[in-house]
């Protein structure tokens, strides 16, 4: 038979005998009521058809549980992986996540600030579009609640905590590794909207001139008011390569999603990347995004350690929440990259 079903927290008290406020501290924390009055709790709820609203039991509470995420991109699989990693580490300190998506719109960005501050969430992570976000609402946020940036970290948010990889450090690692295979790399940049990928061209400039060599950027120019990752990379190289340019050189992409576009391109022309031998096409890309291994041929890139970031990250928000290292200095932590070599460079 099926059981009675109970829609609010009134009809739970009358169906099991236990006042209103004694199930709302039940909720809360089990702990907080006697072990018998918990276990008849127990047993009635067995009985019945009920579950708690989320919102109604933390009303009472300094604190939601809640923390909030905003990404940029839904159908980005780096900031799907990023957003596992914040899960988990929230989940396993006992946090609810809520995520927001920006969809690469400052308006939309923040729509979903001004969300998390009417919900009063504990304290939000923000992976931000970059300096065209909302200077003045992040400011707000800021002020209400802990707050950690991740990912990017914008010129107009100086004083804002910061958990990211270390780009100068990720870049001229495979910038070096390409010289020493080939011809030194020429850098696909992408159009000026991509903070991260303004870091990484710069990190690109200065490792070439370290090793005396002079940098070529190709790319910085908007082909298409929405080819900003793959299409964008098909496109340039499809100039290149259409006007016989660039097929035996190194070609060092802003990130993977442009390098995809990048092997569709050379695909198209006949040509086929390989790290095999001294010289000819290479491309490489940034991230280690989940389908690089199985790309063909499968992307040589940098691996961003999503893992240790998405953690870094809670751990720092969690600090800020309690009341840990508040001060007027932001605390930056960068993750260096790693090398992982296949088949295309």
């Amino acid at each position: 038979m099926s059981k009675p079903r109970i829609n609010t927290m009134e009809e739970l008290s009358v169906a099991i005998g236990v006042s209103r406020p004694t199930l709302s501290r039940f909720f809360q924390d089990p702990s907080r009521v006697k072990k018998n009055t918990a276990a008849r709790i127990e047993a009635g709820l067995a009985r019945v058809e009920y579950v708690p609203n989320f919102f109604a039991t933390r009303m009472n509470r300094k604190s939601t549980g809640l923390i909030g995420v905003i990404i940029p991109y839904l159908n980005d699989l780096f900031f799907t992986k990023l957003l596992q990693a914040v899960e988990v580490a929230a989940m396993q300190a006992g946090m609810t996540v809520i995520t927001q998506c920006s969809h690469s719109d400052p308006a939309i960005e923040a729509r979903a600030a001004e969300t998390f501050m009417s919900m009063s969430v504990d304290g939000a992570i923000v992976a931000p579009l970059g300096d065209h976000s909302d200077q003045a609402v992040h400011l707000r946020l800021k002020s209400r609640m802990p707050f950690v940036l991740m990912d990017s970290r914008p010129k107009t948010m100086p004083n804002v905590d910061f958990v990211g990889t270390n780009h100068h450090q990720s870049t001229g690692l495979i910038t070096e590794y390409l010289c020493r295979m080939g011809e030194p790399p020429v850098f696909l940049a992408m159009p000026r909207v991509n903070f991260n990928a303004r870091e990484r061209e710069a990190a690109y400039i200065a490792r070439m001139r370290e090793l005396g060599f002079e940098p070529e950027v190709i790319g910085t120019e908007l082909l298409h008011e929405d080819w900003h990752f793959e299409e964008h990379g098909e496109a340039v190289l499809d100039i290149e390569f259409g006007g016989g340019r660039l097929t035996d050189r190194s070609i060092l992409c802003a990130n993977d999603r442009v390098a995809i576009g990048a092997i569709r391109a050379a695909a198209r022309h006949g040509l086929t990347p390989g790290r095999f031998g001294k010289g000819g096409l290479r491309i490489a890309g940034h991230d280690d995004y989940p389908l690089c291994p199985y790309l063909n041929p499968a992307l040589t890139t940098v691996a961003q350690n999503t893992d240790a970031i998405g953690k870094k990250a809670v751990s720092r928000l969690l600090d800020l929440i309690r009341g840990d290292g508040r001060d007027d200095t932001p605390e930056i932590t960068l993750f260096d990259g790693n090398l992982k070599l296949r088949e295309s460079a």
